[in-house]
């Protein structure tokens, strides 16, 4: 998301008032959708957090975060703390030195947030309301009371926002219910927990399951109908509601879920029935066509064929099977490079970007970045993708942007190192031909020469540091390749065990043979040691099929942790020794069976 995003979260959860009840929530709220805006895997956000501020302070930072945007700007206010209505009917937000008897002075007014967000220059406004709403305070009262309704929402869209900008409002209770918090309400004194309402919020954003239409982003949209669900299920009496004004969609964060999905457009009836045939070369005429919709530039086209073709890799014989997969094959995703190295950094200094480039047809270059580290920034271009690495923080980096698309998920690993600026306050190294001071004679140890230069105040500077050089060398995880070999190797020692067996199993017959009615079959076969190789046959094999399977279920669960040459090498090696294993396994299985039955009779 290549917009400025900003988010303002402001938590209350104490109060010096009495009458006000102390929320649990707030303060874990607070904590939890900072940590999933701000995560540029997810939301991206730049997030401020205000807890158990004045209402001066409090009014100061909406201000100030609405003031001085631009029109890409896209903004989130959310609140979680009281909702106080007045006896005039005017909503006021609690800080944490409001008096209810005195709200117009030491609260914030709904209308003050209606005026912020009605007249900034930011292209959209987000403002999300998790609050306990109570009534107005009564002359003779101590407490606030929680009857009547608040409306919040006809309070928000009273005032039209400047022409052309969007807003939307969505609040987790929207009458003079108190918005309860887990199953009771917000003056429990038992344990803290996020409410119903910011806890649906931050689950549906942290796991991606928010995104209803699995498009790869969470719109607005998606997270209200979402949290919708959520907290209605959870409790009945508490409807959260929203109202909008949004020119196009407002997406708010990535999804975390899988792959992108996109609604696959059928292919036609005709090539439908071609791929039903029982006649090889219809089907195989079918492959080819599926093969040319595949690489389409509209992508629910592409989509369907590939969606075909899959099930063709899957179900028909091993020459068309080989077709479709071929094809398949060829809308994997192919950035390159696959490996950014930006080299030595200096702190503070701004940041550097790299291109890469994504190869292969529309569907294989349709693709959602996320960065794993909160250092990278990835931005899309026109063929390919941006990345940018962030100097702030010093030390050597070493981190991942996973890309994942409609059929499969690939890895660029990024290394960078950031060093400290190498003329930074206190440096006093001279220029060539210039002195910061008197000198030191030199002086000599061995046959080496020191030369000590004094400062202005007669000490001697500190010592230059020495530049730091490469960065550390990309890591690959070797364990798949690893245990494909050991399985493989331990396949192999089955087949040669199996042969042993066998060869001493025909000298054993054979001698038996020639006993006639004398002696027994197991006395042979013990005299020659038969058995013991038959049944190293037997558990190599086995074990070679379970490290193998191993491998292969790493492969498929860590494969951003591998390069291709390893996840191919792994595949390689695991389909020889599945090879040479099973034979192995039935042939001495076999042999052990036939040696039960035959030395009962002989």
């Amino acid at each position: 998301m290549t917009d400025s995003r900003h988010a303002l979260i402001i938590a209350n959860d104490r109060y010096t008032d009495q009458g006000l009840k102390k929320l649990r929530a707030p303060a874990q709220d607070a904590a939890a959708l900072e940590k999933v805006l701000h995560d540029p895997q997810i939301g991206d956000f730049e997030v401020e957090v205000v807890h158990n501020a004045s209402a001066d302070v409090m009014r100061r930072r909406i201000q100030g975060f609405f003031n001085d945007r631009r029109r890409a700007d896209t903004l989130l206010l959310h609140f979680s703390c009281h909702g106080l209505k007045s006896e005039s009917g005017e909503l006021y937000f609690a800080a944490s030195d409001t008096e209810p008897p005195l709200l117009a002075a030491t609260a914030v007014p709904s209308q003050f947030v209606r005026s912020c967000m009605s007249v900034t220059r930011a292209g959209r406004s987000v403002l999300f309301l998790d609050c306990c709403y109570g009534g107005a305070f009564s002359r003779g009262s101590s407490s606030v009371r929680a009857s009547g309704d608040v409306n919040v929402l006809e309070s928000f869209a009273k005032d039209e926002p400047v022409s052309g900008r969007g807003w939307a409002v969505i609040t987790a209770s929207d009458s003079m219910e108190y918005a309860f918090e887990g199953s009771t309400l917000a003056d429990d004194s038992s344990a803290p927990r996020p409410s119903v309402f910011t806890h649906a919020v931050v689950e549906g954003l942290e796991t991606g399951e928010a995104d209803l239409d699995a498009d790869g982003k969470v719109s607005l949209d998606d997270l209200y109908e979402y949290v919708y669900r959520q907290v209605r299920e959870q409790n009945p009496h508490q409807t959260p509601k929203k109202a909008a004004e949004l020119h196009g969609e407002l997406h708010l964060a990535h999804s975390r879920r899988g792959r992108i999905k996109i609604v696959a457009v059928p292919s036609p009836p005709s090539l439908q029935t071609a791929l039903s045939s029982e006649e090889f070369l219809t089907r195989q005429g079918a492959v080819l066509e599926l093969q040319k919709r595949l690489q389409h530039t509209e992508l629910p086209v592409a989509e369907g064929a590939r969606q075909h073709l899959e099930e063709v890799a899957r179900n028909d014989i091993q020459q068309i099977a080989v077709m479709a997969s071929d094809a398949l094959g060829k809308i994997r995703l192919a950035p390159s490079p696959d490996h950014l190295d930006f080299g030595v950094m200096e702190k503070g200094s701004a940041p550097r970007k790299q291109s890469v480039t994504m190869h292969g047809p529309p569907l294989a270059r349709h693709c959602v970045a996320q960065p794993r580290q909160s250092w990278l920034r990835v931005d899309p271009t026109g063929s390919g993708l941006e990345v940018h690495v962030d100097t702030a923080t010093e030390g050597r980096l070493s981190g991942d942007i996973v890309l994942k698309g409609v059929a499969d998920e690939s890895v660029i690993h990024v290394e960078a190192e950031v060093a400290a600026p190498a003329h930074g306050p206190g440096d006093t190294e001279p220029r060539p031909g210039t002195s910061n001071g008197p000198t030191e004679p030199s002086h000599v140890e061995g046959d080496k020469q020191h030369t000590v230069v004094i400062g202005p105040q007669g000490t001697p500077p500190r010592p230059k540091k020495p530049p730091r050089t490469t960065a550390p060398a990309r890591r690959t995880d070797r364990r798949a390749p690893a245990l494909a070999g050991a399985a493989l190797a331990l396949a192999v020692a089955s087949i040669g065990t199996l042969m042993l067996a066998m060869q001493r199993a025909v000298t054993a017959v054979v001698e038996r043979g020639e006993e006639g009615v004398h002696g027994t079959i197991e006395e042979n076969v013990r005299e020659y040691g038969a058995l013991t190789p038959l049944i190293v046959c037997l558990v190599t094999g086995a074990v070679a099929l379970v490290v193998g399977a191993v491998a292969r279920h790493d492969l498929g669960t860590r494969r951003e942790h591998y390069t291709r040459q390893a996840a191919s090498s792994t595949h390689t090696l695991t389909s020889i020794a599945k090879g040479l294993a099973i034979p192995a396994l039935v042939l001495a299985v076999l042999a052990g069976v036939a040696y039960l039955v035959g030395s009962r009779h002989w």
